[in-house]
């Protein structure tokens, strides 16, 4: 970062920077290369996925339109609509909203036990959408949800999108880095269909804030939605050279490819492979003691490295009771300034959220932290 300011280098085109327009293009085509994309998707650092999202959602807002969003507006269109699941980020259905597709178009479908999206839920959706009058135009798989870690499943998604022609974006943006592993790579089968990708290299690669790595399987219809050309942009190399400025919606853009290399180049792509591998195993880890104490339960599963979990001691089993005393174990836990908890509620329930991924993280530090929670949570009462 430091010395990303000090060059105080301009990005948004080749002729104002072309050595850090070069390297931003090598960086995406390593990190594709590292997640197993496929060869023929392109990509641009953003500076985060709800940026990247908000691309997504107006590609497929004006590929649907024929590009008439973009000239004449959305008056004379049939309501446009999104999918994603309840689980989904929120910054989905902001974009929605800056898209001017309007919150009410963003429909969100239900999700199986362990919180993946119902593809035959989605299928139904479509076709009551259709039915109605509206027009459906994208579906958003969450790989990686933020309050559950749940997967979605890509595969069925995609049959469906390609079978009604909407567009598919895959929001990866804390899982995403898994998927230089491997033996994560289930997660991605049918993205061959998807038409754009986010994941977050600031999350869990690594990388400084902020660094979104965002691929789109045709530049084109990136470029056709957010390039406008007026006389004093014009430059030297025309098509010959990549603008980013026409890829994202800044117009400014900063040096962001250079950290990315900086860890790439540190760590390599083995050791950073065994960093994701070791806070997966810590989280299985945590999540086998939890499984271990008759009052604690897991309220999701850990495919990756967030456990979701509540306090549940018997005979207590109200619902709002057993909300208001988990919501005392993480204010009592964050209070104590050891350690810091989040929460999230799953199935209506207050669930209690650790997320692994801090680079020195090791196996002492779960123990200690789940022998704080225990003996925090088994001091407190209903009323206390």
């Amino acid at each position: 970062e430091m010395i990303t300011a000090t060059l105080g280098a301009q990005c948004m085109s080749w002729e104002t920077s072309p050595a850090a327009t070069e390297l931003e293009q090598r960086m995406m085509e390593w990190l594709g290369s590292m997640i197993g994309l496929p060869s023929e998707f392109e990509g641009v650092i953003q500076d985060s996925a709800s940026t990247a999202t908000l691309c997504a959602i107006l590609s497929a807002r004006e590929r649907a339109t024929e590009w008439r969003g973009n000239e004449c507006g959305l008056r004379s269109e049939n309501d446009l609509v999104v999918y994603g699941s309840t689980e989904c980020h929120s910054s989905i259905e902001r974009a929605v909203k800056i898209a001017g597709l309007g919150r009410s178009n963003f429909h969100k479908i239900a999700v199986d036990e362990n919180f993946g999206l119902d593809p035959q839920a989605l299928a139904d959706a479509i076709e009551a959408d259709k039915l109605a009058g509206r027009q459906p135009i994208c579906v958003v798989v969450a790989l990686g949800s933020t309050s559950s870690s749940a997967i979605d499943p890509l595969m069925s998604v995609a049959k469906i999108c390609h079978q009604q022609n909407l567009w598919l974006h895959v929001d990866a943006a804390w899982a995403g880095a898994a998927l230089i592993d491997p033996d994560f790579r289930w997660m991605i089968e049918g993205v061959e269909r998807a038409d754009s990708f986010v994941f977050n290299p600031h999350k869990w690669l690594f990388t400084n804030f902020d660094c979104s790595a965002y691929f789109v399987r045709s530049p084109e219809t990136l470029l056709k939605t957010l390039a406008i050309l007026p006389e004093y942009l014009k430059s030297q190399g025309g098509d010959a050279v990549r603008n980013y400025r026409d890829w994202s919606v800044p117009l400014g853009r900063r040096f962001r490819a250079l950290k990315l290399w900086f860890v790439i180049r540190t760590y390599g792509v083995n050791r950073l492979r065994e960093m994701i591998r070791a806070h997966v195993d810590l989280a299985q880890t945590l999540a086998g003691l939890i499984d271990m104490e008759e009052d604690f339960e897991r309220l999701a599963p850990t495919p990756l490295a967030l456990v979701c979990f509540r306090y549940r001691p018997r005979p207590l089993d109200s619902g709002m009771e057993l909300d208001t005393l988990n919501e005392k174990l993480v204010a009592k836990i964050n209070g104590g300034g050891k350690a810091y908890l989040t929460h999230t509620r799953l199935a209506g329930n207050y669930a209690v959220r650790i997320s692994i991924g801090q680079t020195t993280t090791e196996r002492r530090h779960v123990e200690d932290l789940w022998n704080l929670i225990k003996s925090t949570a088994r001091t407190l009462g209903p009323s206390d």
